[in-house]
């Protein structure tokens, strides 16, 4: 008999179930439905989505009656601290703790950022994170956070030290992909594309410390777009552009906090290109995205150590 925990998370963006035994786990999601021309849902249309997704999504965990639940999770909001707040979640929080009080078993609420740390810790093979002091970055469609992390109860705590103080870095790029005419989200059809550029130009926004603002880059790339016409050298500037901050913001974070390791989680963090250029620690793609593995692993974690 496997004792596992079945966790939810229902972020902005896809709605998701994952088990943990301790060892090993599934995730299942999928994207939430965008009409095409849209940069993304209403919260009421998302929770609505969500709902909806949920059963759909567990029932692909595949789970079976040798399977035991011995604990629930759900990602309860987007990060930490009281004033953290979004509806979509309560999709899946109301489901993991209403499953938890029908199997009379133990529930534990942690943050979508909280999730993705452990995810991308896990997926890495570098678990050991979880119980020591590094830097992460949560790069996604709405967040881009440069983040001290330290250990906290079996799980993580999760401070701000620097990032983007305007767009998120997956803003951008889906702001970037609908001037070129590409579906929401952007990222992967703005990657392929960037892989043909030929030009690779970039702009480097002024890093502050640990903080950068990318808003001025979205007129930028319009105006890229509209100087040379090529979609592929334009997507690469995008992309190319946002990673400048954040290596300069990395590189400055190293010299203030020490050699620290640096952990990459969100679905952003996915980016090859990015990979390639700024070092660190990195997830399989698949756990960089919105996923509920990391709940998971966390509440887990509350019960087995």
């Amino acid at each position: 008999m496997s004792k596992i925990c079945l966790a939810f998370d229902t972020s902005n963006y896809t709605t998701s179930a994952a088990w943990y035994d301790g060892e090993c786990g599934r995730n299942e999601g999928r994207l939430l439905d965008v009409p095409e021309g849209q940069l993304g849902l209403r919260q009421s249309e998302a929770l609505f989505a969500h709902i909806k997704r949920l059963p759909e999504v567990a029932e692909r965990l595949k789970l079976t009656k040798k399977d035991e639940i011995v604990v629930m999770g759900a990602a309860s909001k987007p990060r930490e601290g009281e004033d953290s707040y979004m509806p979509c979640f309560l999709a899946g929080l109301s489901q993991g703790s209403t499953m938890a009080m029908a199997l009379d078993v133990p529930f534990f609420a942690f943050s979508h950022q909280q999730g993705h740390i452990a995810a991308a810790a896990w997926s890495a093979g570098r678990m050991d994170l979880l119980d020591k002091k590094h830097l992460s970055w949560h790069i996604s469609g709405g967040t881009t956070e440069l983040l001290l992390v330290e250990p906290q109860n079996k799980s993580v705590s999760c401070k701000i030290i620097g990032g983007t103080t305007d767009l998120a870095a997956g803003q951008l790029i889906d702001r970037a992909g609908g001037v070129l005419g590409l579906r929401f989200p952007s990222g992967r059809e703005l990657e392929q594309l960037s892989r043909g550029a030929v030009k690779k130009d970039f702009f480097t926004p002024k890093v502050n410390g640990l903080e950068f603002s990318l808003s001025g880059i979205e007129n930028k790339v319009r105006d890229y777009y509209f100087d040379t016409e090529s979609r592929e050298d334009t997507a690469y500037y995008a992309i190319r552009s946002i990673i400048s901050a954040i290596e300069g913001a990395t590189k400055n974070a190293k010299e203030q906090y020490g050699d620290l390791p640096v952990l990459f989680a969100g679905g952003v963090s996915s980016n090859l290109l990015l990979r390639e250029i700024v070092p660190g620690i990195y997830s399989e793609p698949r756990y960089s995205s919105d996923n509920a593995i990391g709940i998971a692993i966390l509440a887990y974690r509350q019960v087995f150590g």
